[in-house]
């Protein structure tokens, strides 16, 4: 990747991004492209780069999409999640919800 354009910043983000996805068994050659396309991502987004495509500079960035991503699971959220939320907001009832009713009951 040419990274030799990446401010000190950018570097610290790939590196950081990298190690992230190795930690978390990816193999090397494609942690490094996925970290090199985040980062070229939000240069673009950021107006950093010559060259970017529409979607790149338009879209969410990558870290909000994680973010919307990280809790939705195949099921969303797990039982003892929504049964925290539940008691948390005071929710009578709960212990005998299973997980579809306290999914209703919390979208009240």
């Amino acid at each position: 990747m040419p990274r030799t354009q990446w401010s000190n910043k950018r570097e610290r983000q790939y590196q950081h991004i990298k190690a992230g996805l190795l930690e978390r068994g990816r193999k090397e050659d494609t942690a490094e492209e996925i970290a090199a396309r985040v980062v070229n991502k939000e240069r673009a987004r950021s107006g950093e780069a010559e060259h970017g495509s529409a979607l790149s500079r338009e879209d969410l960035s990558s870290g909000r999409r994680g973010g919307l991503r990280s809790h939705s699971g195949a099921a969303g959220r797990t039982y003892a999640q929504l049964y925290q939320e539940a008691r948390r907001r005071g929710l009578r009832g709960r212990s005998s919800m299973n997980k579809a009713q306290l999914q209703r009951a919390l979208a009240h």
